[in-house]
């Protein structure tokens, strides 16, 4: 996923902010899904937390793993 959030970015020209929400919010847009892709009360708690000084380094670091922690359903998996 990080690497398609590079390369909106660097080949496509969209902005962090708009290549984050076609990677989340957008896509489950996309499938109809209202629980999933955003944070709020009732949405699924499923979370990718990044080991990054910025968010913009998913766009400038493809392939550089940079996960700290993962949560599915509040729960740390790893």
């Amino acid at each position: 996923m990080s690497f398609c959030v590079a390369t909106a970015v660097l080949q496509m020209h969209l902005s962090l902010a708009e290549a984050l929400h076609a990677a989340t919010r957008g896509g489950a847009l996309a499938l109809r899904r209202s629980d999933v892709g955003h944070l709020g009360v009732g949405a699924r708690a499923d979370l990718h937390v990044l080991d990054a000084p910025a968010a913009i380094h998913l766009a400038y670091r493809p392939g550089m793993p940079m996960t700290h922690q993962v949560r599915r359903r509040g729960e740390v998996l790893a």
